[in-house]
């Protein structure tokens, strides 16, 4: 992935979470042509939007942007006890994927 990439990762996310153009621009605060545009690859957000985009999303602007393949998950309003148990579930995921 690079940073070619930015529109069909947005596009992905997007359709992941079966919204439209429309209802994204909605929540982000975008019009639909300007959606079109960035995962057409016509344009590309400021850094402020890039941000934005990312927050909603929760991924980091680095994975929209195609630098890194992983997404992150914001346990920022977790506990400790709470970010543990994601922690724990997590490892049992990539258990059970590796073998």
């Amino acid at each position: 992935m690079n940073v070619c990439d930015f529109g069909a990762v947005l596009k992905q996310l997007r359709k992941s979470h079966n919204l439209t153009q429309e209802e994204l621009g909605l929540r982000i605060g975008l019009s639909k042509a300007v959606v079109s545009k960035y995962e057409n690859g016509m344009g590309y957000p400021t850094f402020d939007m890039l941000i934005q985009i990312a927050d909603y999303f929760g991924v980091t602007t680095d994975y929209l942007l195609g630098v890194a393949k992983d997404k992150t998950i914001n346990v920022s309003s977790l506990n400790e006890t709470q970010i543990e148990t994601v922690q724990r579930v997590i490892a049992e995921f990539n258990r059970d994927n590796n073998k």
